[in-house]
């Protein structure tokens, strides 16, 4: 079975238990429902619906685990909860050892091809010797060319090979949002700023996806200096996804970029067709289907950057073959092929995600730059975010000044002191470009 995400595995799950319940029964309980976490070969399942908690455990457990099964493979547990103690479970989750979706990434289903033979290769010598070859590793390439999924295969054969070792996974947004936390509120959890350096700077092995996120942000790249250099000197595994090569990141602290240069560099470009056609027909397998070569090629031909567009199209012929018990065509197939297309065009940039990506880098809180304090540092956050808000938006300047608490003309002075303010500030420039390029990245991200 593919994973993506547990809202894709609840969906088919649900088309199961309707070839079994009543429409009626469906909408009334089961609709009322929805997945939490699998952790540790138990999958939790919340409502608000008290009443429709009970009437599903007293008479649909067995269906809900069966129709689980057939869906994944293997037998979980169905652990039924109220949403008030959903937060519970999730942050349980990272305590348990125990199945989740990172545990689905493997050397074996990684599709290998001329585009990323190299990275693989490089990947699977790290996981066979972590400390001794390719320290650090970087991977760099475009999104959805499985960079993140090269690094959890990773992680997943030095957890199977040496299960002494500590590892720790992270990407780089949460790696900032856990320093902040820990150094604005002084808590981790329940820790401080000492724990957040005890979990990282004491691990064998160090996995941070996309780090070109902390490009900028100096507080956060001085704290992953200091944990690169403490692992390196201790001879321990660290390895990095970036969306491009490390010197194209002109804001990246060069003391940072010395660091990973000095490693092995692995670049992974977007999937050649006979890789797209391998991909298609394993995730095919996967998914416990099987489609035609002229099918698979059609998807292969027509989808040519995005992993996660050919395992969506998969996916969805999946879904319509358990429903409509029919093989598909080449007309249901291009239809799916659009849907996906555009179900995958980015999401529309917020300007909440936009102050919060400005507060990050320039280390001051989203409500000073909501704010009318100003201060030096505060001035240009606000000016900033209101330039970023303009290019990477369709918002007129009245609209942004709403979100601002700003009129139109306050914002239209701010641009305008921003793009003459870069025109001989070179580095600022770059830090604002990278900003956008962050922002826009997040917002193409699918995983």
């Amino acid at each position: 079975m593919s994973v993506n995400s547990i809202e894709d595995i609840w969906a088919v799950i649900c088309e199961e238990c309707k070839k079994t319940v009543s429409e009626f029964a469906f909408d009334c309980f089961f609709v009322k429902l929805k997945p939490v976490s699998l952790s540790g070969g138990e999958f939790y399942i919340s409502s608000n619906d008290e009443y429709a908690l009970g009437i599903i455990e007293q008479n649909y457990m067995d269906l809900l685990k069966e129709a689980t099964k057939t869906v994944m493979g293997i037998d979980f547990e169905i652990k039924l909860l109220l949403e008030d103690d959903e937060e519970k479970i999730k942050n349980a989750e990272q305590f348990s050892d125990g199945l989740s979706f990172e545990d689905f990434f493997s050397f074996e289903n990684f599709i290998v091809g001329s585009t990323n033979r190299f990275a693989h290769a490089a990947s699977l010598a790290v996981a066979d010797n972590p400390n001794i070859v390719y320290n650090p590793l970087v991977i760099y390439g475009p999104s959805g060319v499985g960079k993140t999924h090269l690094m959890l295969a990773i992680k997943n054969h030095i957890r199977k090979k040496f299960p002494h070792k500590k590892i720790e996974y992270v990407r780089s947004e949460e790696f900032t949002n856990q320093l902040i936390v820990a150094l604005q509120e002084g808590k981790l959890g329940l820790g401080t700023i000492d724990d957040f350096r005890n979990k990282y700077r004491h691990v064998d092995v160090l996995l941070i996806d996309d780090i070109h996120f902390i490009a900028g942000k100096e507080q956060t790249q001085e704290e992953f200096f200091n944990t690169f250099n403490t692992l390196q000197q201790s001879n321990k595994q660290i390895v990095v996804t970036l969306d491009r090569p490390p010197k194209e990141i002109k804001t990246l602290d060069n003391r940072i970029r010395s660091r990973l240069e000095s490693g092995l560099f692995a670049d992974i470009t977007t999937p050649d067709f006979e890789t797209r056609v391998g991909i298609v027909f394993t995730k095919a397998e996967q998914c416990g289907i099987e489609l035609s070569e002229n099918l698979v090629y059609l998807i292969a031909e027509q989808i040519k950057s995005n992993t996660r567009q050919l395992e969506g199209v998969v996916k969805k012929l999946q879904a319509f073959i358990k429903i409509q018990g029919k093989t598909p065509n080449i007309t249901i197939v291009q239809n799916f092929i659009r849907d996906i297309i555009s179900d995958s065009k980015p999401e529309p940039i917020k300007i909440e995600k936009i102050i919060a990506e400005v507060a990050k880098t320039y280390n001051v809180s989203e409500s000073d730059i909501l704010s009318n304090r100003r201060t030096a540092s505060l001035v240009l956050a606000r000016q900033v975010a209101m330039y970023i808000s303009r290019e990477c938006t369709d918002l007129s300047f009245k609209a942004i000044g709403e979100c601002f608490g700003k009129d139109h003309t306050t914002v239209l002075y701010n641009v305008n002191r921003i793009e003459e303010f870069l025109k001989d500030k070179p580095y600022q420039k770059e830090l604002v470009y990278d900003i956008i390029k962050n922002l826009k990245s997040t917002a193409d991200i699918s995983y």
